[in-house]
């Protein structure tokens, strides 16, 4: 695909896009020097769940006009559509986003949409001058997230990631605390998502006839669904989603890096999980620890269960005074933080010392506008560079899970001897697993190597293990992976 020169952009009125899109794209007025008090017209693409809530809070922020609607179901966009007209809004609504991209009255878009098209929209969407919103995890791969940032570089555009906790009104208060040593040295930090998942069933392969799956499908391989609904339970299936690593892990491995000042890469990262008790054709782990050395570093855990704290029940295991599913614990020498939406210090005997309030990142999008009308990227919470940076521990988690063995919690054991926090969290998920009637010692989950980042080029140097040169290759793939002809993001943005 032809990228667009950036000058030629600005004073023509048009240009071609090239094969991937085959029709022309106009410039918007904000991809032109415009007053503070104009109103700034958006579009949204992908608009079922958490799209349809962006829409809800657009509505409400003064100076934003919500212009264009897209989403590939028909019964989606018919919904949210109307829904619009009941407040006497009329807007361009298509199912094929580059009929929105094309549009010369729209200035912005914000993408929610399934995580394996965030960054061909997003790369589009800067191709055609428009500034973006993209939600996590900004790329279904490393190489797609490099391409993202490349593209908001090239064409001056304002990109926000959509890891709210960055416009949280609690945590800079308890970062600052806590960088200030009030809890003494860090120890370690452990971020989980404990949320119930039920199965996602599993059926003969179908196809949805309601809308373009090819569409859908995009840039991955269009094979017949064998799962029971086409909605959300695609962040199930490697094609189209990450797990839950990729799903919440984007926020709470965001946090950890923020909390411990950890801005790159770490030196190793390996996994150890599954998907355990639960029949249903999910190829994604519903029970994850991935870890994070980052040599002299803070050790970051990830640690996500599907399951509930026993048979029967609704509600999961609770850890560290935390309440909700999210959530993120700063172990210290003096105790330690924890929390989510809004959060708390305790001493080392529990006892809660300081509270921060929080409010969840309200005024993330609100953010994301502000910086388009100063047309100033340092403006943004979450520029998209920062929201690739975590994203990327994401995805290297979950590779080395990707390229793992059936191991029992003995390897596992003997894989993390170095990090006894890691071990600590070993044990406490086979407790777990053991109240569900699944014993480690006998039953194997998937042990992924200890892979060594390559931090100058944002890859692998090498893995840990036998069958180095296989396994090495397999995960080096699964950096960037594979495009279907003609959803491409060429090399060149």
């Amino acid at each position: 695909m032809p990228t667009l020169d950036r000058r030629h952009f600005l004073k023509s009125s048009a240009l071609a896009l090239g094969a991937g899109l085959g029709h022309r794209l106009l410039a918007s007025t904000w991809s032109q020097p415009a007053g503070a008090n104009e109103a700034i017209r958006v579009g949204v693409i992908g608009i079922n769940d958490k799209g349809a809530e962006h829409i809800k809070q657009l509505l409400t922020l003064p100076g934003v006009r919500v212009v264009a609607l897209c989403d590939v179901d028909p019964r989606t966009l018919a919904r949210e559509v109307e829904k619009l007209k009941a407040r006497e809004i009329t807007v361009f609504a298509t199912t094929d986003a580059r009929r929105l991209l094309e549009r010369s009255d729209v200035d912005a878009v914000v993408i929610a949409t399934s995580n394996h098209w965030h960054a061909l929209l997003t790369i589009w969407a800067c191709q055609a001058g428009k500034h973006v919103y993209v939600e996590k995890p900004v790329s279904r791969t490393v190489w797609e997230g490099r391409k993202m940032v490349e593209a908001a570089a090239r064409y001056n555009r304002i990109v926000q990631a959509g890891t709210q906790y960055r416009s949280d009104t609690g945590w800079p208060e308890a970062i600052a605390w806590l960088q200030a040593g009030h809890l003494g040295a860090l120890k370690y930090v452990h971020t989980i998502c404990y949320k119930r998942r039920e199965s996602i069933g599993r059926r003969l392969p179908w196809y949805p006839d309601w809308l373009d799956y090819d569409m859908f499908c995009g840039p991955t391989p269009m094979v017949p669904l064998e799962r029971r609904r086409l909605d959300y339970d695609w962040h199930w299936d490697w094609r189209t989603g990450n797990g839950e690593l990729g799903n919440n892990g984007p926020h709470v491995i965001d946090l950890a890096r923020r909390l411990t000042g950890q801005g790159g890469l770490p030196e190793r990262v390996m996994s150890f999980g599954g998907h355990v008790l639960v029949d249903d054709v999910a190829t994604t782990p519903n029970t994850h620890l991935a870890v994070y050395d980052f040599g002299a570093g803070v050790p970051i855990l990830f640690e996500g269960r599907g399951l509930p704290a026993r048979p029967g029940v609704n509600y999961m295991d609770p850890f560290r005074k935390m309440s909700g599913p999210n959530g993120i614990a700063v172990i210290c020498e003096g105790g330690f933080l924890s929390g989510y939406t809004g959060s708390a210090a305790y001493d080392t005997n529990g006892k809660q010392i300081r509270r921060f309030t929080g409010d969840g990142g309200e005024a993330h999008l609100a953010n994301f506008l502000a910086a388009v009308r100063s047309q100033r990227t340092a403006d943004l919470a979450a520029p998209i560079l920062t929201g690739h940076e975590s994203t990327r521990l994401c995805h290297l988690g979950n590779i080395s899970h990707r390229v793992g063995r059936p191991a029992t919690a003995a390897a596992a054991r003997a894989a993390l001897a170095e990090f006894p926090s890691a071990l600590d969290a070993l044990t406490d998920l086979q407790r777990h697993l053991s109240v569900h009637g699944l014993d480690l010692e006998q039953h194997a989950l998937t042990l992924g190597p200890w892979l060594q980042i390559d931090a100058a080029q944002e890859g692998i140097a090498a893995v840990e293990g036998a069958d180095q040169e296989t396994v090495l290759e397999r995960a080096r793939f699964h950096l960037k992976e594979t495009q279907r002809a003609p959803w491409v993001i060429p090399d060149v943005v």
